[in-house]
């Protein structure tokens, strides 16, 4: 019988990970998912992030939205949304950690998998991790190096590191992008030819300007 396996994925972790490491977050999260599983029996994958207010980052807002029904659509996959609330004036994440950490104890404690694959480098989950092993359960972690706690790796009895080649083939798209409002290159212009001299007299012979040239890798940005 396969083990049966639930992935249970900190949803802001990955994002600013794969951002700041590949410069995008265009992730086929069914290959992703199917990936960390192998030929295990995959139970269930959890997302939980926080659910962005309108009031806040309208842009940003709206930008989630399209990703949540993206993921609302990838099989055997459930999302738990959290809430922010202010501090000082700066958003901050109310209870993510908290479902996770209570996720992964409820279906240990109810026998619903035998190992647990958690996505996230935050070493306030170690603790968490040590008594799911206490429970008899097994615990692998997914992790970016630059982006790990050392105490959360040591909790783990297996680890996959996520470097750019675990995610060869993993993306929606071929080029890069992000799925928030793609960094822009600064436009190019062709410079101006150098003056002609016909009969003493100088003739400026420029060429036109060309328009900017984006690049079609890159998406434009929604207010365009």
């Amino acid at each position: 019988m396969k083990d049966r396996v639930i992935i249970f994925i900190d949803g802001s972790n990955l994002y600013h990970s794969l951002k700041n490491n590949f410069k995008r977050v265009d992730l086929n999260f069914a290959e992703f998912t199917k990936k960390l599983v192998g030929q295990r029996h995959l139970i269930r994958t959890y997302y939980y992030n926080v659910l962005q207010e309108p009031v806040q980052r309208t842009d940003g807002t709206r930008e989630q939205q399209d990703f949540l029904e993206t993921l609302r659509k990838t099989q055997y996959l459930e999302l738990r949304l959290g809430t922010t609330k202010l501090s000082q004036g700066i958003p901050v994440e109310r209870g993510i950690d908290v479902m996770l950490a209570t996720d992964l104890l409820y279906f240990a404690s109810n026998n619903s998998y035998d190992i647990a694959i958690l996505v996230s480098g935050d070493s306030d989950f170690g603790y968490t991790l040590q008594v799911v092993k206490n429970m008899g359960k097994h615990v692998e972690v997914a992790y970016f190096e630059n982006a790990a706690s050392r105490d959360l790796i040591n909790s783990a009895d297996f680890l996959h590191e996520l470097d750019r080649k675990f995610f060869t083939g993993l993306w929606t798209t071929a080029g890069q992008r992000t799925y928030a409002t793609a960094r822009r290159r600064k436009p190019r212009y062709r410079q101006q030819a150098p003056a002609a001299v016909i009969n003493n007299a100088v003739r400026e012979e420029t060429l036109p300007l060309l328009e900017p040239r984006q690049d079609p890798g890159i998406p434009a940005s929604p207010d365009e």
